[in-house]
């Protein structure tokens, strides 16, 4: 559990950073000009939302992994609910997905 907290304490620090871009529509801009490293899709999200991103990182060769809650995420980046959010620095993207891939707070 205090793995997961890191995570959002790391989507914290890249919003203070100004590495994040959030919401379905500004990602899936960013996502299509090659602006990001990383998208996280709420693992809480519609089907059909985590299948559209999915879809579009592949074929953009983007990074994904679906992870953790709307509210949570949101929070973290002190904002309101985010089904999606894109991380655009190359160094923390590598941490947040070693983070998560390490499934430790499973």
């Amino acid at each position: 559990m205090n793995n997961m907290k890191n995570i959002y304490s790391l989507l914290g620090i890249s919003q203070k950073a100004g590495k994040v871009v959030s919401g379905e529509t500004k990602t899936e801009w960013a996502v299509r000009r090659g602006k990001v490293n990383l998208v996280i899709i709420a693992a809480d999200s519609s089907e059909n939302t985590i299948k559209k991103f999915i879809t579009l990182c592949q074929n953009y060769n983007v990074e994904y992994r679906v992870f953790g809650e709307k509210d949570k995420i949101g929070h973290s980046i002190g904002k309101n609910r985010r089904a999606v959010i894109a991380i655009s620095d190359p160094n923390l993207t590598k941490v947040i997905i070693a983070k998560i891939d390490s499934k430790q707070f499973c």
